[in-house]
């Protein structure tokens, strides 16, 4: 499956099927209502903690599918299955974040006009 880095998007394999995700500015949206945030920069205080709920993996990775354009509610997303069970879906989350909103790395790095 590709995939454009550049908009932010990941590629997952769930439930034996590959899906694109992409944290879209109407995903993060829905993102900031599930987690009663004002606005991004409370979004990425919460996520830069590294302490997210499996509740908290739900919310990101089926805003993240319904991004791409997957239907698929959080019930759905649920009862999804993972390579690699919870910590796989916690690399989901992960590439997710870090493919939307960039890394430590990437703010330290000064860029050229």
């Amino acid at each position: 499956m590709h995939v454009n880095r550049r908009r932010g998007e990941i590629s997952a394999r769930l439930d034996g099927t590959d899906y694109r995700l992409c944290l879209t500015l109407g995903a993060l949206a829905e993102l900031e209502d599930a987690f009663a945030a004002d606005d991004l920069n409370q979004l990425v205080q919460r996520f830069s903690t590294g302490r997210l709920s499996a509740r908290d993996m739900v919310r990101v990775i089926a805003a993240g599918l319904r991004g791409a354009g997957h239907s698929l509610s959080d019930r759905e997303v649920e009862a999804m299955h993972c390579d690699d069970g919870v910590a796989g879906f916690a690399r989901i989350v992960g590439a997710l974040l870090v493919a939307t909103f960039g890394s430590s790395e990437d703010a330290a790095t000064p860029q050229n006009p």
